[in-house]
């Protein structure tokens, strides 16, 4: 049974929440508290699984206190309930910074009680499942099976608990529980130059982001794009948020911006990001194609329009998240002769995406989040001529 502890000094809210989670079989919740004072007391006292929390509340805020939270609780996973308006992208971000875990957005513009409930109900219960599902899976040794799948879908049949599949990643035929483990990538050549680099991201995805980012050069001779999951407003937030915190130049990407080195374009929410060509420039295009696993922008649908353009040179990374965005994306790019980097799964919020892709033997390299900006680089210098270096005498 996850345990969750409910924060927020609406108790209309906190009834909503509490009633959104009602009737899921292994959820319960233990406990509320009208304020981020009242949550420590009731954190230590009850050991929660998961916690929500709300942001603007008397005494003691949301953000303060994710902070003071942190210290004695480092990997309790925390759920920020978030309003869909500049402002609450704004301090949900600040949140994450702190070390929130993830967020879910209030429900606006719906037309009663039972739709808000579902609305919450489809976006939180997911969330905890995948996190707490993280949380209490034991420590396992190197090399051993991968926790259940998906969150609200039961292992497949013959898993035993904890042995199943990662998101999109099934036992080997045959092995009923087996370990899933990753197929080792053919090379085909030595590498190329490239041309691009593509991200794609989802829970756990801001904080990862900004870490490569952060470590990446000014003079970073190639353009960048992102797709991590977030509704609009957040991903306008985010990139200005990026672009005041990290070396390069980053962008919420519209409608025919050209690409350009150094750049980063962040496809907006609500929307997916694809690139077309005219003449020799490279622009960017929005598309408001239906959501590809339930996701819009979807990993994928960038991944798949880099690769018709750039082909082998191409340098995709698929960092933490859940769910399997990105994988049929990362055989295209593979296909093409690109190469795809993932994020190991000790160092992933959660390890449903890059897992998805490590699972179908995709990646070219599985590094941990702190070793993923070198690695880009590194590749980077792979048929450009070197840098010039400054001589001391």
């Amino acid at each position: 049974m996850i345990k969750v502890l409910v924060v927020d000094d609406s108790v209309v809210v906190r009834r909503l929440i509490v009633d959104s989670l009602g009737g899921t079989p292994d959820i319960e919740v233990v406990g509320t508290a009208a304020n981020g004072l009242l949550a420590q007391a009731k954190i230590d006292s009850l050991m929660p699984d998961v916690v929500t929390m709300d942001i603007e509340m008397p005494q003691m805020n949301g953000i303060e206190a994710v902070r003071e939270l942190r210290k004695r609780h480092p990997r309790l996973p925390v759920i920020m309930f978030s309003t869909l308006s500049a402002a609450g992208a704004s301090a949900t971000l600040e949140a994450l910074s702190a070390g929130a875990t993830d967020y879910v957005t209030k429900p606006s513009n719906v037309g009663s009680v039972a739709q808000s409930i579902a609305a919450v109900r489809e976006q939180l219960v997911p969330k905890i499942h995948a996190l707490a599902g993280r949380r209490l899976s034991a420590p396992r040794r190197p090399g051993a099976p991968p926790p259940p799948t998906r969150p609200g879908v039961a292992p497949p049949p013959g898993t035993r608990p904890g042995i199943g599949a990662r998101p999109g990643i099934q036992p080997p035929a045959g092995r009923p529980g087996a370990p899933v483990a990753p197929v080792r990538p053919i090379r085909r050549g030595p590498p190329g130059r490239v041309d691009i680099l593509a991200i794609g991201s989802s829970t756990g995805g801001p904080d990862a982001l900004t870490k490569v980012l952060q470590s990446l050069p000014t003079d970073l001779p190639v353009p960048v794009v992102v797709t991590q999951h977030m509704p609009p407003v957040f991903t306008r937030m985010f990139a200005e948020r990026l672009d005041r915190s990290t070396p390069l130049h980053v962008v919420e990407a519209g409608d025919g911006m050209e690409l350009a080195p150094g750049t980063v374009y962040i496809a907006p929410g609500d929307k997916h990001l694809v690139l077309h060509r005219r003449g020799t420039a490279t622009l960017t295009q929005l598309s408001g194609a239906p959501p590809e696993n339930s996701c819009r922008p979807a990993v994928d649908v960038m991944f798949r329009s880099v690769s018709a353009l750039f082909g082998a040179s191409v340098l995709a990374t698929v960092l933490t998240g859940m769910g399997y965005d990105g994988r049929s994306g990362a055989k295209v790019l593979r296909d093409a002769g690109a190469e795809v980097l993932a994020q190991d799964e000790a160092s992933s919020v959660v390890w449903g995406m890059p897992g998805a892709v490590v699972g179908a033997g995709l990646a070219d390299e599985v590094l941990p989040l702190d070793r993923i900006a070198a690695a880009l680089i590194q590749r980077l210098q792979v048929g450009r001529a070197p840098r010039a270096t400054a001589v001391t005498r």
